[in-house]
């Protein structure tokens, strides 16, 4: 992490094409590390970070899903627009999360 920012949510979840994995939301960015697991004897690795958004590059944030809930965002990149799905425990926390910490970030 960066000098000044701070972690401010992170959880255990699964994209939809990134596959599982942790996302860490902090004062600055939003970030997707890949994990690999072993159910034999109940390990965790932790992978690269494959996925590392800047707050001010998000367009918009929301969640979708009766039963499978998700929390999704959209980003500009290089290559367009990327929108990304993440399957978290709490949707609606880490909606008020993510657009929280994208309206400080413009603010500074």
């Amino acid at each position: 992490m960066e000098e000044g920012e701070k972690r401010l949510k992170q959880e255990d979840c699964n994209e939809d094409t990134l596959g599982p994995g942790i996302l860490t939301l902090t004062n600055k960015r939003l970030a997707f590390d890949k994990t690999q697991s072993r159910i034999m004897d109940f390990s965790k690795r932790f992978g690269d970070t494959i996925m590392d958004v800047s707050l001010k590059d998000v367009s918009k944030a929301w969640k979708e899903g009766r039963l499978m809930k998700k929390v999704c965002f959209s980003s500009k990149t290089k290559d367009g627009d990327q929108t990304y799905k993440f399957g978290v425990f709490n949707t609606k926390d880490w909606l008020k999360n993510i657009e929280s910490a994208i309206e400080n970030c413009k603010n500074q």
